[in-house]
């Protein structure tokens, strides 16, 4: 499932006074607040919340903020003017000073709580009071949500400041980390996989925080000095934040009976679930039990699609919790992702994610994530002997169906009607011996080329005579089947559209945010250009920069092959 880009209105939105009139808020409104809040917002000490769907609480500005950039692309999709980035009000409102708001608008904001499974293990260790009870958004704030071109958006300050759920930390984001995820959900959707998106990016001109991060060109796993970092704010949207960590949350209380509301809740954020991501896929007025049965088969084909296109593109989430699974069916928190330049099935950019969260182990992760919605909303099905059979079968009939959709993907990937099992295993060997760049080899053989020869810059070693035999070999029946009675033009462009040219290097991603730490932006937005069509043919200044080989000094480097969670 994707987001389809929403047309521009016919009068862009110039002003924030316009900007504010579009706020409506949904899960304030409909969603039962924590009954202990404070009714100001100011709500930023870590305790423990035992109940209700929200906390109400108020962002912490960032001092001195400055414009780094914004999204044209996404701006232009809402129909706001390009100027609204740099309005003193929606600077203000976007460097989580929302005291400037008016109604509708409101000047407080809202973090949520959800529990943490991985690989469908439930988990209370991170809670500092051991309960489940201190666990949720930390760091990210909403502060709008509204109708903009008939679609419903939630906007969150990610690094807004310490919520209830900070566990006591700062609640801060640095810039790194906030360049990163602007730049990497820019890229998603440029290609084409649902995400949440980037709105606009802003850094403080003074206040810095201090994290573990590696040296300079450090070979250790873990980061080994601390840094001073500015502090940033990043504003992403989506058309909610809702997550399967979220309903575990409510269905846990729900089975502990913790207090006389919890299964009521649970069914309210499931309500709201389908009303937000799925109200439009779902015959509201079929009974709530087969509702719910629609949502699960629904569920079950974005997430799916979702990840047989991360393996697609080359895309590792590092971290595929159940608190970072989009219960929308988009990629959600980009914290230690990467992305796969020498091919290796068990790529892992993040130091503390194992196997578990490998590159081509993402089909088993999703899998223990549906695993965890599913058993969180069966809660509700308990007397509905039939929507529960169907529901369950649902659950039993995941593995076959991430199958088919991997073996889709595979499939147009390589050009070709059907999905071929000893060719693509056999391609698999060859390009793991070979130590293949996962793009760069995709998209020369979108080329459809007749040699081994015109593959090799995709290369990162020489190959031994009879491993040249085996590629030969398997270039010759992977042509004869795309070939047959086929047009080759026709298919090398189908090939290009699903085979990027550029992909996220994280080796030049780096200058561009160690530049921005000294206040230079432009190769910030440079990569913002670049990535923004990663299937195009564009200038030969820009291919001889961003289309190449990893050079060999940036293997094992710290904060480039490899990094912490720290941000």
């Amino acid at each position: 499932m994707s987001y389809p880009s929403q047309p521009s209105a016919e009068r862009s939105i110039t002003t924030f006074d316009e900007f504010v009139r579009l706020a409506d808020y949904s899960l304030m409104d409909t969603l039962n607040a924590d009954p202990d809040a404070m009714g100001d917002g100011d709500d930023r000490r870590a305790r423990q919340v035992l109940s209700g769907h929200f906390v109400p609480v108020t962002p912490t500005p960032l001092a001195e903020p400055e414009y780094v950039t914004h999204s044209s692309t996404f701006f232009k999709e809402l129909g706001l003017n390009d100027r609204l980035a740099l309005d003193d009000k929606f600077r203000h409102i976007f460097s989580g000073d929302i005291s400037v708001a008016h109604e509708p608008m409101r000047q407080v904001g809202w973090a949520t709580g959800y529990a943490l499974s991985i690989y469908g293990t439930e988990y209370i260790q991170q809670c500092p009071f051991g309960t489940g009870n201190g666990y949720g958004d930390g760091r990210a704030i909403s502060v709008f949500e509204g109708i903009i071109n008939g679609q419903r958006w939630e906007m969150q300050l990610k690094g807004g400041g310490p919520t209830p759920y900070c566990r006591g930390a700062d609640g801060r984001a640095v810039l790194r980390s906030s360049v990163r995820e602007f730049l990497a959900q820019e890229y998603m959707q440029a290609l084409g996989v649902p995400t949440s998106r980037s709105l606009t990016l802003y850094v403080s001109k003074c206040e810095t925080v201090t994290r573990p991060w590696y040296s300079q060109d450090s070979y250790s796993i873990d980061p080994d000095i601390l840094v001073d970092n500015p502090v940033a704010i990043s504003t992403r949207v989506a058309p909610s934040f809702l997550r399967v960590g979220q309903l575990e949350l409510f269905a846990r209380r729900a089975r502990s009976n913790a207090h006389p509301k919890a299964l009521e809740e649970l069914r309210m954020i499931v309500s709201h679930l389908i009303e937000r991501e799925y109200k439009s896929d779902i015959n509201q007025s079929l009974s709530f039990a087969d509702q719910l049965v629609e949502l699960a088969k629904l569920f079950r084909q974005r997430l799916t699609t979702l990840v047989a296109n991360w393996l697609r593109i080359g895309y590792c989430q590092g971290n595929f919790n159940s608190d970072n699974c989009a219960a929308g069916g988009f990629t959600l928190d980009y914290g230690p992702f990467g992305f796969c330049e020498m091919f290796n099935p068990g790529f892992q950019p993040w130091t503390g994610g194992r196997q578990h969260f490998s590159f081509f182990n993402q089909p088993v992760a999703a899998e223990a994530n549906y695993h965890m919605f599913w058993k969180s909303v069966r809660l509700l099905l308990t007397e509905d002997a039939k929507a529960l059979e169907s529901f369950d079968q649902l659950r039993h009939g995941f593995a076959e169906t991430m199958q088919e959709q991997v073996q889709k993907m595979w499939k147009a990937k390589l050009g070709l009607t059907e999905y071929n099992p000893n060719l693509f295993k056999k391609l698999m060997e060859l390009m793991t011996e070979s130590q293949v760049d996962y793009t760069i080899f995709f998209r020369e053989l979108s080329h459809i080329p007749d040699h081994i020869s015109l593959l090799k810059k995709s290369f990162y070693v020489e190959n031994s005579e009879q491993l040249e035999e085996q590629w030969q070999s398997w270039l010759k029946s992977w042509r004869d089947l795309v070939t047959k009675d086929n047009d080759l033009a026709e298919i090398s462009a189908k090939m290009k559209q699903v085979n990027p040219k550029y992909t996220w290097r994280e080796w030049l991603i780096v200058p561009a945010y160690q530049q921005a730490m000294q206040g230079d932006y432009t190769l910030v937005r440079e990569l913002q250009e670049v990535l923004s069509r990663p299937y195009d043919e564009q200038s030969e200044e820009i291919e001889d920069k961003y289309y190449s080989l990893r050079p060999k000094t940036f293997s094992n480097i710290g904060g480039v092959s490899h990094y912490s969670c720290s941000s």
